[in-house]
């Protein structure tokens, strides 16, 4: 298995996705084909074998077809009993509600994972 890495973009993440587990999300996500940029790394964490994942996502903005294919990842993840361990961590800017709430509603659907949530300071104080 490779790995995968793909530089961000002013619509796509940046992401780092490591056979060893450790996977990192940070950007913003709004593609213009979200189904051609997520389901290579659906396909990676349904085939991936680890004992543990450390998921770190940082999105400042996603949309509603991102926030659908951000839950199939999940979900595959989720599912993969290849992988004995699963922690999401989840960075949110101060104050940002909205983030943690959907964040909430991802960690919902989901059986095995844990959610960490991250706050990450106002970088302007």
């Amino acid at each position: 298995m490779k790995a995968i890495q793909i530089d961000s973009s002013s619509h796509t993440p940046l992401i780092e996705f490591n056979p060893d587990g450790n996977l990192k999300m940070e950007g913003r996500s709004f593609p213009e084909n979200v189904g051609m940029f997520y389901d290579p790394l659906i396909s990676f964490v349904s085939e991936l074998e680890t004992s543990c994942v450390v998921l770190d996502v940082t999105l400042e903005y996603f949309n509603t077809a991102s926030s659908k294919k951000i839950m199939d990842l999940f979900k595959h993840l989720d599912a993969n009993h290849n992988v004995h361990k699963i922690f999401i961590n989840w960075h949110y800017e101060e104050g940002d509600d909205d983030s943690v709430e959907t964040a909430e509603i991802f960690e919902e659907s989901l059986f095995r994972s844990e959610f960490r949530y991250l706050e990450i300071a106002d970088p302007t104080l």
